[in-house]
């Protein structure tokens, strides 16, 4: 029995800064997220530069859901009549806790010992392989990166590629351990190496756990894009189908799907579409040749509700390709262990603190240079750095902030107020600045809290005159 054996983890967002300073140090690590973020990027440009008009298409995906976000309520009532139609059992999860609990006592119902879960995020964010397992049900997860995770004892680090963190080496000696197979680097042999252990767990499961990448209301489907075939599976062969789905993946109509499909596949793998894209609406009836006969939507809640009534609703827009994580600079050098919890990188440090706490995830919000990557990437444009620095403001507003730091900014405020002194504290800096300067006229340290600064770049000093100096004496007719 294959089980993920830590416990589900303390959250380690606020060990931000500690968890980079190890990862920056990890040389391992630094040629996986070299290899992996460089080949996403590369991928997703090429991709979306086939496409006619990609800003175009940006617009329209962002359209769409911002138009399904605004009529959420609605569509999730229209998509659960119109899935209940079908046979689906409909349930509803406040929190993470019920979630798990819902699919526990669906296990218990229809007698599962057994079950073939698919890559979701929604149930990382709901710890629900321990919850399974402490209620002495066997989960194997059938992704293969995740199959990776849950082998090793690890933990995703990535929204699309699991184990971004680790090299092939790394897998191959892990399959050589686990699996028992001969030694090779060839992705080939090291997948069907699992695709050989996969298809006895897919046969034997009575249960399959799924997500969906957006559920249509119009229709009443669950849309499951993937490369692996394990979703089809995982929904198709269990007598017994369970789809955990977030609130805010639904969307209105067919049309919209075609065009966010098109976006996510580029945006998140650099395809123009995955090997497989799923239609599910229900149960098998008496015409189907396969698929489950009993199937289940949890509609997860988990804080996205308290997310929508607020100024970063947007957020919830995410179709969670991982793009702006491959383009960021921060998660290009530190991964996503690093971020403390189940969302990485830009969105990571949007979502986490929204879903979790501000208070819990503090540092979050900084981990970021703004420098606008993330925005760029997004396949429907949402507006990471705005927000993230919102929820920097929204820090300092409630008090978490340094009493130093804002002692000095309230002082380069008051100071800034008044003419003269402005020009004094002018004055003073550039006295200053030039004493501290070495010989090649660059600060090196700067004292106190400003050394920050300096720990990875120079300082030049301020200027011997200042802007008002070198006006007056123009003015005056004096050389500068």
């Amino acid at each position: 029995m294959l089980t993920k054996t830590e416990s589900p983890e303390m959250q380690t967002s606020n060990a931000f800064v500690h968890n980079s300073a190890i990862a920056l140090h990890n040389p391992t690590l630094q040629i996986a997220l070299d290899r992996g973020t460089t080949n996403a990027v590369n991928n997703r440009v090429r991709a979306m530069l086939e496409t006619t008009d990609a800003n175009a298409l940006r617009a329209q995906g962002r359209a769409s859901r911002l138009r399904a976000l605004h009529n959420l309520p609605a569509l999730l009532e229209q998509a659960e009549a119109k899935l209940q139609a079908r046979g689906v059992t409909i349930l509803w999860a406040v929190d993470g806790a019920e979630c798990n609990q819902h699919v526990i006592d669906i296990a218990q119902r229809h007698g599962v010992h057994k079950i073939a879960k698919s890559k979701s995020m929604a149930t990382e964010e709901t710890h629900l392989d321990h919850a399974l397992e402490a209620a002495g049900l066997e989960v194997v997860e059938t992704d293969l990166g995740e199959f990776v995770v849950q082998i090793a004892h690890d933990t995703p680090s990535h929204i699309v590629f699991p184990i971004l963190h680790m090299t092939r080496e790394q897998v191959r000696d892990l399959f050589v351990e686990k699996l028992h197979m001969p030694p090779s680097d060839d992705p080939e042999q090291l997948t069907a190496a699992a695709r050989e252990y996969m298809r006895a767990q897919f046969t034997s499961a009575d249960m399959g756990i799924t997500g969906a990448n957006f559920v249509i209301a119009e229709t009443g489907t669950l849309a499951i894009v993937s490369n692996e075939g394990n979703a089809r599976m995982c929904s198709s062969l269990p007598r017994v189908h369970v789809a955990v789905v977030g609130i805010e993946k639904v969307i209105e109509t067919l049309d919209d799907f075609a065009t966010l499909v098109q976006l996510l596949t580029r945006s998140a793998t650099g395809q123009r579409l995955t090997s497989y894209v799923q239609m599910i609406n229900g149960p098998a009836n008496d015409n189907d040749s396969d698929g489950p006969d009993q199937m289940y939507v949890i509609f997860l809640d988990n804080g996205r509700s308290g997310i929508y009534s607020t100024t970063y609703a947007e957020s919830l827009a995410c179709i969670r390709c991982g793009a702006c994580l491959n383009t960021c600079p921060v998660y290009q050098n530190v991964g996503g262990h690093a971020y403390g919890w189940v969302y990485p990188g830009p969105i990571g440090a949007i979502i986490t603190p929204l879903l979790t706490g501000i208070h819990n995830a503090a540092p979050l919000p900084h981990a970021s240079s703004l420098c606008g990557a993330c925005k760029t990437a997004c396949p429907v444009d949402i507006d990471i750095p705005d927000m993230l620095l919102k929820l920097r403001g929204d820090l300092v507003a409630d008090g978490d902030s340094d009493p130093m730091v804002t002692a000095g900014i309230k002082a380069w405020a008051l100071a800034s107020q008044n003419p003269r002194m402005f020009e004094l504290g002018g004055k003073a800096a550039s006295l200053a600045t030039r004493t501290l300067a070495g010989k090649d006229g660059q600060i090196h340290k700067l004292p106190s809290l400003l050394g920050n600064w300096t720990q990875n770049r120079d300082f030049p000093p301020f200027a011997k005159k200042s802007f008002h100096d070198l006006w007056r004496d123009r003015q005056s007719g004096k050389s500068s």
